[in-house]
């Protein structure tokens, strides 16, 4: 049985994407960037074992809430990820949000890595350069991260950036 080292689940949060979303903090990062807000995700031991099924039944306990993928960085478990977010997909209506200090063209030129890319809909890549920080940028820490339509991409086969951030 497939299970996620996950270091944290906050329900109905609102800083992770638009609306209400049930964020699920991904344990495990190799960026280690500096001034990085979440340096306890970065251990993958430092998570709890969580079964799909188990994340599925706390996901659908917020009705309305859409997902967020954070942490650590979500793809350092890009199979366990894909799974859920494939269960996501057949299950749910939800959108699925994802945040990694992969760059987009890393992921998508990675077999390995693009696997999930499919059932993402917005991607939050890069690293978080601290010296890039810009206070009030909406849903992430430095100007260098880019908010792309996973979706519009991989149809336009071109970076599409999602205009309006809050819907």
């Amino acid at each position: 049985m497939t299970k996620l080292s996950i270091l944290d689940i906050i329900q109905d949060t609102t800083v992770d994407g638009p609306g209400f979303r049930t964020s699920i903090y991904a344990a495990g990062c190799i960026h280690k960037c500096v001034e990085c807000h979440n340096p306890e995700s970065w251990d993958i031991d430092n998570g709890k074992p969580y079964t799909i099924n188990e994340l599925i039944e706390i996901i659908n306990q917020s009705e309305f809430s859409n997902v967020t993928f954070t942490g650590g960085d979500p793809l350092i478990q890009v199979k366990e990820f894909t799974e859920l977010a494939k269960e996501i997909k057949a299950t749910s209506h939800k959108n699925i949000w994802c945040y990694t200090g992969f760059t987009f063209e890393q992921i998508h030129k990675s077999k390995k890595l693009s696997q999930i890319l499919p059932y993402i809909d917005v991607l939050v890549d890069g690293k978080y350069v601290n010296t890039l920080y810009e206070e009030g940028l909406p849903f992430r820490g430095s100007s260098n991260q880019r908010i792309i339509d996973v979706q519009k991409t991989l149809l336009h086969k071109s970076i599409v950036i999602r205009e309006n951030q809050f819907i």
